[in-house]
């Protein structure tokens, strides 16, 4: 049995983040491993036409990393590079063991250790572990009925197929959500028709992008420059939590008649207009920067089906819809998210008294700091439970986890004990002063179903706050919070 001081399961930025937090803290012993046969995580998987950041890249980026960007909202094979130019520098390809699916881990607690079983038949084991498998990891396709015996093409947009030529090819794509938002302008003019399934309308705003010359680049590439623009983009998008739980008022007044204005601009045809309007508050699902989507949907050769046409079966040559058409398709495209509440961790966690992380979380996800939880000793999840933010950069609060993790990890080996565990005590009230806030929240108030919900009603996606305020939360340790062994 291999054995390592930790573990870090997923090697996209939170586990990129986690490693090199533990480099810089003499932590030497660890091991990042990953399912996939390469190493970067979301970026480098979600490969999709049209893929790109919503967040300005300056921001979206590692706070000590960076780089010369050559928009202000980076495409996916930018965002690539970025993460493999960290990688390389850090040698993380290293500590880093591919194609190594995780199926189990269980608390050992007799030698207080992880026990880390993978598909490999291999058990590697570690007194900590730093889950990084990332709530956007796991797809998810609905069972529609007779999806299976379609004969033509289909995939998730996570796991596009590039040998797929769909050029001339009857195409649909079913959601609308934020990825499928980047597909439908990318290959609407390339294909002989697309059909477009919308569950939901989403708020859309115009998505104010800047290609920097040479020389700006070299400018964003320094770091104080850097450094300078991220905190001017930081607090500008600070701001945004003002509305998302304090004011409706400034919603409607910032955001909704922005978005009002966006459709009445780029969409002549009421009917169209009246189906990709919300009926509910912007800010309550996920809003949406494009200047293109719209566009794409007024195409000839694009059709929007909303729930008066939706999907009432798929067979072997394409979609059966609820007004009684049939839709002949080559190709299903899937853009139909992931279990990023309900299923924030893939694989079965076994803690203290066989109790597993299913159990504990029945009623729904909850995690201290969206971190660790009762009775899984020296277990971290980074992006776990209410870790979520909509209006900055998941990066950020990522390093900010970090804060929490080492400092964690370094008080438990400085007290020369083997465990640390929070408190149930300190869990629960944690947990409900963040549902409480929660309830002040657009997320929860704004009239509308969104994934940033779990299965039991409570916003399991969101962070119900600044996320300076999570920030500090994270820098102040309180061991008194916690039991070590």
């Amino acid at each position: 049995m291999s054995y390592h001081q930790v573990i870090i399961i997923g090697s996209g930025f939170g586990g990129q983040c986690a490693a090199i937090n533990l480099l810089k803290n003499d932590i030497n012993d660890f091991l990042i491993l990953e399912r996939r046969d390469f190493i970067g995580g979301t970026w480098c998987q979600n490969s999709y036409p049209g893929a790109a950041v919503d967040v300005q890249s300056p921001l979206y980026s590692i706070s000590h990393e960076p780089y010369a960007w050559s928009q202000m909202f980076a495409e996916q094979n930018e965002l690539e590079q970025y993460t493999n130019h960290v990688i390389d520098k850090y040698d993380l390809r290293s500590k880093t063991k591919t194609n190594c699916n995780v199926v189990k881990v269980e608390w050992d607690t007799h030698k207080k250790r992880w026990n880390v079983y993978t598909d490999q038949d291999e058990v590697l084991s570690a007194q900590f572990i730093i889950n990084a498998s990332g709530p956007l990891s796991t797809p998810v396709i609905p069972n529609f009925k007779g999806r299976e015996s379609f004969q033509g093409k289909s995939f998730h947009t996570n796991e596009w197929d590039h040998n797929y030529d769909y050029t001339g090819k009857r195409v649909a794509i079913i959601g609308s959500g934020a990825s499928a938002a980047q597909v439908i302008p990318a290959i609407a003019p390339d294909v002989a028709h697309l059909h477009v399934f919308q569950r939901t309308p989403h708020w859309v705003m115009p998505r104010p992008d800047y290609k920097f010359n040479n020389a700006q680049q070299k400018l964003i590439g320094n770091k104080f420059i850097h450094k300078a623009v991220r905190t001017a983009v930081y607090w500008q998008l600070e701001t945004r939590m003002i509305g998302f739980k304090y004011s409706k008022a400034a919603l409607n007044v910032f955001a909704q008649k922005q978005a009002l204005k966006h459709i009445e601009k780029q969409i002549q045809d009421p009917k169209l207009r009246a189906a990709v309007t919300p009926d509910y508050t912007i800010g309550c699902k996920r809003i949406i920067l494009s200047n293109t989507l719209y566009p794409a949907l007024c195409r000839d050769n694009v059709t929007l089906h909303t729930r008066d046409s939706a999907i009432a079966s798929i067979d072997k040559t394409g979609i059966n819809t609820t007004d009684g058409q049939h839709l002949d398709l080559d190709l299903i495209i899937y853009s139909t998210g992931y279990d990023a509440t309900d299923g924030v961790i893939s694989y079965p966690v076994i803690g203290e008294n066989k109790q597993s992380i299913a159990e504990s979380w029945q009623a729904f996800p909850r995690a201290y700091l969206g971190t660790t939880l009762p009775h899984f000793p020296n277990l971290f999840i980074i992006t776990g439970p209410n870790t979520g933010i909509g209006h900055t950069s998941a990066i950020f609060v990522i390093e900010s986890q970090m804060n929490y993790v080492l400092s964690a990890i370094q008080t438990t080996l400085k007290k020369g004990k083997q465990s640390i565990e929070v408190t149930a005590k300190a869990e629960n009230d944690y947990t409900q002063m963040i549902h409480k806030e929660m309830d002040k929240t657009v997320w929860q108030t704004g009239g509308c179903n969104s994934w940033y919900k779990s299965k039991s009603g409570h916003v399991i996606a969101m962070f119900p706050g600044f996320s300076f305020t999570y920030h500090q939360m994270t820098k102040n340790f309180k061991p008194q919070h916690h039991k070590f062994n």
